[in-house]
């Protein structure tokens, strides 16, 4: 069963340091611990303290549904709202310092990826 992974991203090398204001999610598919699909998708951003989106939902909870697909959520860092937002819709969210995508896929292949919740930062 393949597993779907969403990083956010500016340019789809690198990890971005900002959930919340990064441009795109890469969405890659892995199975077996390869690479099977990857998709760049267009990502909500905002601004701190703007908390209103044309539809009605907050910014952060259009940036969560818009990877519903997904089971796992891979950061640079994050705000408190979005990380309870994303951890309630069920995505197992692991935040990490590494620099790029390619790097935290084979740490999460490998099983050597590690969390660091001091990248969740307060409002």
């Amino acid at each position: 069963m393949p597993i779907k992974i969403a990083v956010p991203t500016d340019d789809g090398t690198t990890i971005s340091r900002h959930f919340g204001q990064a441009a795109y999610f890469t969405v890659v598919s892995l199975e077996n611990n390869q690479v099977a699909s990857t998709e760049t998708r267009a990502k909500a951003s905002h601004n701190h303290g703007d908390h209103t989106s044309t539809q009605g939902v907050h910014p952060g909870q259009a940036m969560v549904d818009s990877i519903s697909d997904c089971q796992v959520l891979i950061c640079g860092g994050m705000g408190t709202p979005v990380f309870n937002r994303a951890q309630a819709a069920g995505l197992t969210v692991i935040l990490t310092r590494l620099p790029t995508i390619d790097a935290a896929l084979q740490a999460y292949a490998a099983g050597t990826l590690e969390n660091e919740p001091t990248l969740i930062h307060m409002h």
